[in-house]
């Protein structure tokens, strides 16, 4: 007998990825300019700061890094997908 059990079509699919892989252009640059704002929260040290302002400064970075790959990775394959293949420009050459 198989080890592999068949899947089965009404279970849910639990390998959906992390929370940040739909957000989208425009939910980078908002999850960016949030990271922004922390930091100028930890900064003017405004009522909710950590004691230690390292903590708040890594929460910060940590949201904008995340928007920025997003947003580039976003962009990226956006650029991919409107970019002719190179097998399309052969065969543009080919054929006069």
């Amino acid at each position: 007998m198989d080890d592999k059990a068949p899947e089965r079509a009404d279970e849910p699919n639990y390998g959906a990825g992390p929370w940040w892989a739909d957000l989208g252009t425009w939910g980078a640059v908002a999850l960016i300019a949030l990271g922004a704002i922390a930091t100028a929260w930890v900064f003017l040290r405004l009522p909710g700061t950590p004691h230690e302002p390292a903590l708040g400064y890594h929460g910060a970075a940590k949201l904008i890094a995340i928007g920025l790959v997003t947003v580039g990775c976003t962009l990226m394959s956006r650029r991919r997908r409107s970019e002719p293949t190179a097998s399309d420009k052969t065969n543009k050459q080919e054929h006069p």
